[in-house]
């Protein structure tokens, strides 16, 4: 069968592999039909990959944002899953033993294992996968199946926020996290303004019912940002890019007893002005994976909102060019929202 293999960094090849082995108890054989790429998915191609998150570890086929339809069940599978079901997969496997596990976070899991990452993942025709990551979802596109993982991760961040009716909420990142997050806050009826480098980003924010505002300079930003949610800023501020700037920005605009959320990853530092803890005694969260839980509601989430989410699909490109979809999203990050690759 065909699979877009990464034997080494800024090497994608698209070879022939074995078929998988006959599914076992509790595994499922699908077909992949579509996978989103995202960028841990060109760090780990460049080699980029910190070592916090596993490293980049070749050979591996990527692909770790994944819609497929069931193929084969090994015995002893949850009823619910039927042969010819679109279903999305949940990547994260977590070992249950660590102190993150034990508290009932395993997310966060010391020791975790991310299809994709650190197993092989979506971008082959047919994978063999434990009943556990295995989500039906009914949506008749695998790519807008695919989108539930990334959905998951807002998921995570408007609970970890803690977001309520009402609150006024900025989101610093226009992209596919950024966006899901506004989608998520605006149903739990919040006010959302996201600001983001480009406009095109902000009318989808606009579509998705929120106000959007174009970033100029962090001084001007946070001034804005302040003056948009009235009183003393923002209840909850949320980055979804990564740069020092807007994580700096979402500190200083966030309210007294208000809180700011990281979501955008990268391995640079921020300075940050300790007294903004202190005196507005802020709560600082981070958000990694979601749980298998908050992996269900982002199906739910997805299933409600399948129109608004093919508008996140920017580009879409066949398994055969795979190494051309990932050449094209990393060489131009302003014209692509998601890129998706279709495997079957």
């Amino acid at each position: 069968m065909i699979a877009a293999l990464t034997s080494a960094p800024r090497v994608l090849e698209v070879v022939d592999v074995p078929e998988p082995d006959e599914p076992q108890r509790g595994e499922v054989i699908v077909r992949n039909g579509a996978v989103g790429i995202c960028g841990s998915d060109y760090h780990f191609l460049l080699g980029e990959l910190t070592d916090a998150a596993g490293g980049s570890q070749f050979p591996r086929i990527q692909g770790h944002e994944v819609g497929a339809t069931i193929e084969a069940l090994g015995p002893d599978c949850r009823p619910e899953l039927v042969v010819g079901q679109r279903v999305a997969l949940f990547p994260l496997h977590a070992c249950g033993h660590c102190y993150p596990c034990s508290v009932g976070r395993p997310n966060t899991c010391d020791n975790f294992e991310l299809i994709g990452i650190h197993r092989d993942g979506g971008l082959q025709q047919r994978l063999r996968i434990g009943q556990a990551q295995v989500y039906p979802i009914a949506v008749e596109d695998a790519a807008i199946a695919a989108l539930a993982e990334p959905i998951s991760i807002g998921v995570r961040a408007v609970r970890r926020a803690r977001i309520e009716p009402g609150e006024k909420v900025v989101v610093l990142g226009a992209g596919p996290i950024g966006q899901g997050v506004c989608l998520l806050a605006r149903e739990r009826g919040a006010d959302v303004l996201v600001i983001d480098l480009q406009e095109s980003r902000l009318d989808l924010s606009r579509e998705l019912g929120a106000d959007g505002l174009l970033w100029t300079s962090a001084g001007e930003v946070v001034a804005a940002a302040r003056d948009w949610a009235g009183g003393g800023g923002p209840a909850v501020a949320v980055d979804a890019t990564g740069a020092p700037a807007a994580v700096r920005a979402m500190v200083d605009m966030v309210a007294s007893a208000g809180r700011a959320v990281q979501v955008g990853m990268s391995g640079d530092e921020v300075t940050v002005r300790i007294g903004s803890f202190t005196e507005k005694e802020i709560d600082m969260l981070g958000v990694c994976c979601c749980g298998g839980g908050e992996f269900g509601e982002a199906v739910a989430a997805v299933e409600r909102n399948a129109a608004a989410l093919a508008r996140f699909i920017s580009h879409d490109f066949p398994i055969a060019k795979a190494p051309e979809a990932f050449a094209f999203a990393i060489e131009h990050p302003a014209d692509v929202m998601k890129v998706v690759i279709r495997v079957s």
